[in-house]
């Protein structure tokens, strides 16, 4: 799913973040506020934080200064401009909460489409299908696999695409996979490359890949077919192409999808997302992270890949002496552009001096 086509962007829009703002389950709608090239964000709904401003909730003073509002209805009196309302929160079971109806409904009846991130499909119920044809609205859900007649097991196909593929992994699920995929992809704009992103949750999609999938919806079979032909959709027009990666390899719970989107990009270098406080994997506290040399094992075990750099939550220079690599903190000013120094000197291509451990 490529949304850029979908829209005149960036096309304004409301954020749908009820109960999560700021919080781990609302990363879709954090990220859509942060970063989403597509939608120009005009309002956020989330009661618990009303009234406050995006920079306090996210933490982030660079947060764009938008109100967040009670209620859809308050959004729509704020921004009626608003051409989408992006449903940027996944609830727990996937159902569609009783109380967002009526405003989802309200936001319709005003034109607005739907993005949606929701695990129930909306364009699927009579109900939002026809009251949006109504409307002339359309409904966008991006969790949709792809159709089966386009589905295929991985053929080895993507090593005929003619761009350098640069896949982010973790040492775990929520590490910051997608913002390092995201920074990479602008700092490499910003330097003048031709560069594109291929997306594989929902948020990245939102936020603006060239190309993507919830690869979790995606049959197992074929989830390296697919992301296989996301790849050499955007190395059809682009010199780099940066992949967003999920899990990790060494995740018990999740290591199968990982797996597919290493083996279906087949990258040349892959960057290391990680948070080196943690020790216990995120939601599944039975689990110990394995860390950063278990995880590089790994990828360089199962795949043709060298780990270039880490993508760290955590003070670069304490990194540096952990890793004989290049380390960068992608929330840090400069650290997308160190980053991606290191990815340039790895992949061969020339690169000025930085900052970054290794690149002098």
């Amino acid at each position: 799913m490529n949304l850029r086509e979908s829209f005149d962007v960036p096309a304004p829009a409301i954020i749908l973040a009820e109960g999560e703002f700021g919080r781990t389950g609302g990363k879709t709608s954090n990220g859509v506020v942060m970063h989403s090239e597509v939608f120009d964000a005009r309002a956020v709904v989330d009661s618990t934080t009303a009234g406050k401003s995006p920079a306090d909730v996210l933490r982030r003073p660079d947060a764009p200064e938008i109100p967040i509002v009670e209620s859809v209805t308050d959004a729509l009196e704020t921004a009626p401009e608003a051409e989408a309302l992006v449903i940027g929160v996944a609830p727990a079971g996937g159902e569609l909460p009783e109380a967002w109806i009526s405003g989802i409904e309200d936001a319709v009846r005003a034109g607005c489409d739907v993005v949606s991130g929701l695990h129930t499909f909306l364009g699927d119920e009579d109900h939002w299908s026809e009251l949006a044809a109504a409307h002339d609205a359309r409904i966008f859900d991006v969790r949709k696999p792809p159709e089966e007649d386009a589905l295929r097991v991985g053929d080895g196909s993507v090593d005929e695409a003619d761009a350098d593929v640069v896949l982010t992994l973790g040492t775990d699920c929520a590490v910051g996979k997608r913002t390092t995929t995201f920074e990479l992809y602008q700092a490499a704009q910003a330097a003048g490359l031709d560069a594109g992103w291929v997306a594989t949750g929902q948020t990245g999609i939102m936020v603006g890949a060239q190309a993507g999938v919830v690869i979790d919806r995606v049959p197992a079979d074929f989830t390296a077919g697919v992301v296989e032909d996301l790849v050499k959709s955007v190395a059809a027009d682009h010199d780099l192409v940066f992949v967003e990666g999920q899990a990790s390899l060494t995740h018990r719970a999740y290591s199968g999808v990982t797996l597919s989107i290493l083996h279906g990009s087949w990258p040349d270098i892959v960057v290391l997302a990680d948070e080196p406080e943690r020790t216990q994997r995120t939601h599944f506290e039975q689990f110990l992270v394995d860390g950063v040399e278990s995880e590089t094992d790994l990828i360089e075990e199962l795949s043709d890949a060298e780990v270039a750099a880490i993508s760290t939550w955590g003070d670069p220079e304490v990194e540096r002496e952990r890793y004989d690599l290049p380390v960068a903190n992608v929330y840090e000013e400069d650290g997308p552009a160190d980053l991606l120094v290191a990815v340039r000197e790895t992949l061969g291509a020339s690169a000025p001096s930085s900052t970054a451990g290794g690149s002098e």
